[in-house]
């Protein structure tokens, strides 16, 4: 048999609640969205990370891209050494909050099927990346 110990919880303790601030990537690489597909890639492999943020050249997020994404595009037929990140993103978004608590955008990036989302502040500016773990 193996012993457990408990320890009692008062019962106004309430549980505390995580949000993006907590848990995202302050660092992550931001680039701009004319920067070509070769030097994201490149900024990935230095940075030694899955994903960017990519602004616009006023600073607003406009949305973030993975290595995978722009490995599709690199070795796909119409690529040429000319096509931007602009060119890749599409829609804008999604975002979240840094003040949401991590629940919803979690359940938002799984539903998806997203690994990363961009945390922007209210006036989209990028603040860092909420990652799912592994």
């Amino acid at each position: 048999m193996t012993l457990v110990q408990m320890q009692s919880r008062p019962a106004d303790a309430t549980p505390v609640r995580r949000t993006v601030a907590d848990t995202m990537d302050a660092a992550a690489p931001q680039v701009c969205d004319d920067m070509t597909i070769e030097v994201a890639l490149s900024v990935m492999a230095s940075a030694r990370t899955g994903h960017l943020l990519v602004c616009e050249n006023d600073g607003l997020c406009t949305g973030l891209v993975t290595h995978a994404q722009l490995a599709a595009v690199r070795d796909s037929p119409a690529y040429t050494d000319r096509v931007q990140l602009r060119d890749v993103l599409g829609n804008r978004g999604p975002f979240t909050s840094p003040v949401t608590t991590v629940t919803e955008p979690e359940h938002a990036m799984r539903s998806r099927r997203l690994d990363a989302l961009p945390a922007v502040d209210e006036h989209r500016s990028a603040l860092g990346v909420l990652a799912l773990a592994d």
